[in-house]
């Protein structure tokens, strides 16, 4: 887990320098900010001429659901206060996903410790690598590489998509982001999109309190 997924750290690497952030930049945000969808979300509005306020909105929409990750991982694996806070660093889909498939409290821990440290180590080095060859790639669509966030993207919602509620929502993330791209400013139409779906979730709740 911790390789495949590390090394595909080499693509935010490569398309922060094409977004215009240094190397160190680029390296900064995968050590500091460590989650990759937010990180695709960061650059991509980055390189789309964004303001950094845009940017680090969407980028922020994208990692709410590790404070739900969090909650669910402290419950299960009890960690002592000294361990929160890199814990909480970690907390990433691979790793919750290793620690919440395993069956025993030892393996659980073991599983979210040794995915996220594993994967933390190698996504920074990949993302060096990658962030030190962009300039010799040149344009990065050449590599398939601007591709990157929109492949991981689909790669997180698909599995998702199970039942009418989740296919309901994405259709209209899907339509109101389409509609809103050519009339607003680059990271404006994922925070509409994100108001938009919040409104019809509540709705629908609303809708089966009121029918039950």
């Amino acid at each position: 887990m911790a390789v495949a997924v590390g090394i595909y750290g080499i693509s935010v690497g490569a398309l922060g320098v094409a977004a215009g952030l240094s190397v160190w930049q680029s390296c900064a945000l995968s050590l500091l900010m460590f989650t990759g969808g937010s990180q695709f979300a960061f650059i991509g509005v980055v390189a789309a001429g964004g303001s950094g306020a845009a940017a680090w909105a969407a980028a922020t929409l994208l990692g709410l659901r590790n404070l739900v990750y969090g909650a669910q991982l402290k419950a299960l694996i009890r960690p002592r206060s000294a361990l929160v806070v890199p814990m909480a660093h970690l907390t990433i889909d691979e790793s919750t996903a290793v620690a919440m498939s395993q069956d025993e409290h030892d393996e659980q821990v073991r599983g979210f410790w040794t995915t996220g440290i594993g994967v933390f180590v190698l996504w920074n080095l990949f993302t060096l690598a990658g962030a030190l060859a962009g300039n010799a790639m040149g344009d990065p669509r050449r590599w398939g590489l601007d591709g990157a966030a929109v492949a991981a993207f689909l790669g997180l919602l698909w599995p998702r998509l199970t039942g009418r509620d989740p296919i309901a929502i994405a259709v209209v993330a899907a339509l109101v982001t389409t509609v809103a791209v050519p009339l607003l400013p680059a990271g404006i139409p994922v925070l509409v999109a994100a108001l938009a779906t919040t409104l019809v979730w509540c709705l629908r709740g609303r809708r089966g309190a009121v029918a039950s």
